[in-house]
């Protein structure tokens, strides 16, 4: 993601240890100094700063912690902030950043919760709830939360899924705190901006991606029980865990036997104004002789139609479909 200069500015610290950058820090006020930490903060809590778009200093840190260095981020917040502010203030600024961060995403930290434990939390909540904190999280650990909660539970939230665009921000936010503050209340042994709503469309898109995930055994089931309530959105479903977009993950094994007996004329029309990396995927799991059959094909085609390109498309992905079906389909990590 592009970083913005108070993210620079943030990373830069981190590359000097917590003295020499509270040096820096000297004269600066406390507001700034409070701004960088929840940079520092959000930065280090989401994951989401990237190596190949920040300055150098910031690829250099970033090798260090894939290298292992012992860089510890809370610590040098907590020795950053003390020799700038103080103590007092800096644990006043350390709970504010806590509090800023819980504003920006409620769902921050549940993202990265032990998934043991966040199944324990979720299995009596209700399943509103539960598909609420399943669409926030990473199709993979999603459903491999899935995996843990009880039957009743799993296809109770998963249909809610489905609908999970009448969900208001606010009541995500309360949803979000609930569930932090039970996942901190089980950690002691005895709740953060707001997410987007998603449309009707994309959260069937996330169901499917988390039913798709499943074994083939629970997932069938899943979707039997979905078909059930719902006979339209168990289709939707079924067609979603497989599009387009997906192509290019699809393991080399699966795309080849996915295309076998598909034609070079169905293909050249698939391909046809198809992003590069769907195309190289393909190319590179057919023959060379069948590639240049395609392009042949490709070179002597006029402007298709849409409708005739979106045939073609279906064709491989009817294919792709019916393996997933068969529990044949593997992606690339």
């Amino acid at each position: 993601m592009p970083l913005t200069g108070k993210q620079r500015a943030a990373l830069l610290l981190t590359s000097l240890d917590a003295a020499t950058a509270a040096e820096l820090l000297k004269g600066i006020d406390a507001a700034t100094v409070q701004e960088l930490a929840v940079e520092l903060s959000y930065l280090d809590a989401s994951g989401a700063h990237d190596p190949r778009q920040s300055a150098e200093v910031a690829r250099q840190f970033c090798k260090s912690l894939r290298q292992g260095s012992g860089f510890q981020f809370k610590n040098f917040l907590r020795d950053m902030l003390r020799h700038s502010v103080g103590e007092d203030q800096a644990k006043q600024i350390q709970q504010q950043i806590q509090d800023l961060l819980q504003k920006r995403d409620p769902f921050l930290s549940i993202r990265s919760a032990d998934l043991q434990a966040l199944a324990a939390v979720l299995e009596t909540e209700h399943p509103q709830a539960v598909a609420v904190v399943l669409s926030e999280l990473p199709p993979r650990k999603g459903s491999a939360l899935l995996g843990l909660l009880s039957e009743t539970v799993r296809v109770s939230a998963i249909s809610r899924m489905t609908s999970i665009a009448s969900t208001t921000p606010e009541a995500r936010t309360r949803i979000a705190q609930l569930v932090q503050s039970r996942l901190e209340g089980a950690a002691s042994g005895a709740q953060a901006g707001t997410a987007l709503q998603a449309r009707p469309d994309q959260a069937l898109r996330q169901v499917a991606l988390l039913v798709r995930n499943l074994d083939k055994e629970i997932r069938d089931g899943v979707l039997e029980a979905i078909r059930q309530k719902d006979q339209e959105a168990g289709e939707r479903i079924t067609s979603l865990m497989i599009v387009w977009e997906d192509v290019p993950a699809v393991s080399g094994r699966a795309m080849q036997q996915a295309l076998r007996g598909i034609d070079e004329r169905l293909l050249a029309l698939a391909l046809h104004e198809a992003p590069e990396e769907i195309v190289l995927k393909i190319k590179a799991n057919i023959s060379e002789r069948a590639a240049a059959l395609v392009a042949e094909e490709a070179s002597l085609m006029a402007a298709p139609k849409k409708d005739d390109v979106h045939v073609a498309r279906d064709k491989i992905l009817a294919a792709l479909r019916e393996l997933n079906k068969k529990g044949e389909l593997s992606f690339e990590e």
